[in-house]
């Protein structure tokens, strides 16, 4: 069997998929730089410490292993983050994925799956987007992802390889199973925000923007648990094995709450008030971003099990709580 290549194969939604692709027999390598990933996520795979942007370590992993396909997860992802210093994004983001695609087109790789954003679309008419919507991305963020699709797209129509193109909406959750989760320090995910304060973890929770043009002024996303989200990868991996066309496919549950609704469901999961601030908006954000995500289903088989909000709370908040007793000092006993 071909290995498989997994970039940033520690971070949050990498590790998920590893963690599944070892649950049915694959032979996975993971290249992390450990900048905001963890060593402990990787369960089942070797992991080599390393930097996508390094072309001999890249071009080594891949000649020395059977590497069949590539999923390239390594990224930098904090919207406000890619406002104040987009060269990070570019250099990370764009500038790694192109020595990434170099190694891999000279190594014969022969499917590449990319983990692109929904926030290439920026705001979407109506704030609901399918695959053919155009792109316009409304943060550095957005752009370095759709600059690796377009890259992407033209190696494999100069080349043998084929690639999916994953566009994710608002992942959130963690694995059901407690066993790993979304440890990201510093974290501006709305979900895992919500939780780190309903643990204690955070004094407060900050809402940016409550004059949006929706029903209760806040903004609207589609958010789709991370083992949904990962159990695609491995749909788009066997549909590329079975001489599939490259394809560019949403990944979103085709409905979104607003950020007050998922305050209120962190509050009914926790059973704990959350203390809220009201912020401006931030630069970047959308009002609101749906996916329609038809194509998923039809073309790779996809069919959601977690499309609930309060399970996909619950998930979080047990892993929040899981790495609040971690983290709580010791106490001595007289």
């Amino acid at each position: 069997m071909n290995e498989v290549l997994v970039t940033g194969g520690a971070g949050y939604i990498g590790s998920h998929v590893v963690q599944q692709l070892v649950a049915r027999g694959e032979r996975v390598v993971v290249i992390d730089n450990l900048s905001t990933g963890f060593r402990e996520a990787v369960r089942g795979a070797e992991l080599v410490v390393g930097n996508v942007g390094d072309g001999g370590l890249v071009a080594r992993v891949l000649a020395e292993r059977r590497i069949g396909a590539v999923l390239h997860f390594a990224a930098h992802t904090v919207v406000p983050e890619s406002v104040s210093d987009p060269l990070k994004y570019y250099g990370n983001n764009t500038c790694n994925t192109e020595n990434l695609l170099v190694c891999c087109s000279a190594a014969g790789v022969g499917h590449f799956i990319f983990s692109s954003t929904a926030a290439v679309y920026g705001a979407a008419a109506g704030g609901v987007a399918d695959e053919d919507t155009p792109t316009r991305p409304a943060n550095p963020y957005g752009a370095s992802k759709l600059m690796s699709e377009t890259m992407l797209r033209d190696v494999c129509a100069a080349g043998a390889m084929r690639h999916v193109i994953l566009r994710y909406f608002n992942v959130a959750g963690c694995d059901p199973q407690g066993r790993i989760g979304h440890s990201t320090p510093h974290a501006t995910l709305l979900i895992k925000v919500a939780c780190e304060h309903a643990v204690g973890k955070r004094a407060s929770l900050s809402i940016y923007g409550t004059d949006y043009d929706t029903p209760d002024g806040t903004g609207i996303r589609d958010y789709i648990h991370v083992e949904d989200l990962a159990s695609a990868h491995l749909q788009a991996l066997d549909h590329l094995r079975g001489g599939g066309e490259s394809l560019t496919l949403n990944c979103g549950y085709g409905h979104g709450y607003s950020v007050r609704q998922v305050v209120d469901a962190v509050e009914r999961v926790s059973g704990r008030p959350l203390t809220v601030v009201e912020l401006p908006r931030r630069a970047g954000d959308t009002p609101m971003l749906i996916a329609r995500s038809e194509r998923l289903q039809q073309r790779l088989g996809w069919q959601p099990r977690y499309d609930n909000l309060d399970f996909i709370v619950r998930t979080a908040l047990l892993w929040e709580l899981q790495l609040a007793r971690q983290a709580a000092p010791l106490t001595s006993v007289a």
